[in-house]
């Protein structure tokens, strides 16, 4: 589901319709996916809501406890942004707690010719909020 603010998504949809309704892809050569979920299915591993105000339920998510160190589940928007002097903005919002697991997470953006560039990085959130 979008808002009105382009590339957005909140992630209440079908399980399976959140790739093509919120623009992303799950990246073909990583080692596994990126999934759907809400705070009944994550249980203890996961946050007791998501960040949606209201009777938001869905967040995406990856299960880092039953992967080895080095492995990458990475999810790409299919929409292309271009550069920006402040206009384009990336803002989201993450969950990183609890879990002597925990990998990295990193947002980079791609240049004109398929350069990554690394904006962001977090390894660990200590506190249990978004």
């Amino acid at each position: 589901y979008y808002t009105n603010i382009p590339g957005s998504c909140n992630f209440e949809t079908q399980d399976q319709e959140w790739t093509t309704v919120c623009g992303l892809t799950q990246d073909p050569s990583d080692d596994f996916d990126w999934n759907i979920s809400n705070s009944a299915v994550t249980e203890q591993t996961g946050p007791d809501t998501d960040h949606t105000p209201g009777r938001g339920q869905r967040f995406l998510y990856v299960n880092s406890s039953a992967q080895k160190e080095g492995n990458r589940a990475r999810i790409i928007t299919t929409k292309l942004f271009p550069a920006s002097l402040g206009v384009c903005r990336v803002r989201f919002w993450f969950w990183m707690f609890a879990s002597g697991q925990t990998g990295l997470l990193k947002v980079y953006t791609a240049e004109e010719h398929g350069m990554e560039i690394l904006m962001w990085s977090s390894s660990r959130n200590e506190e249990n909020k978004w």
